[in-house]
């Protein structure tokens, strides 16, 4: 369901998510995901309905790969302002 947002906000949204989805780390990780699923289809491991946790470094259920693992985002040093 997407947020109620005026159109004002979301696109002041679309712009920070942007930013952020374009970081040096996004970027690093976006490559690294890429790198560990073509090598994963290559063994041929089952990854439908996985994605890379980079905390946990395996292969988890996209429900489970969500910030923080139940305790949140903000202690992380995302580079962001909270």
């Amino acid at each position: 369901m997407p947020q109620k947002l005026s159109i004002r906000a979301k696109l002041a949204k679309k712009r920070r998510d942007l930013a952020m989805a374009n970081t040096e780390r996004r970027k690093k990780m976006r490559a690294e995901n890429q790198r560990k699923r073509r090598k994963a289809t290559k063994t041929g491991d089952n990854i439908k309905g996985k994605d890379y946790d980079h905390t946990k470094r395996k292969f988890v259920s996209v429900k489970a790969n969500r910030g923080g693992h139940g305790k949140g985002t903000k202690s992380k040093s995302c580079g962001c302002k909270h």
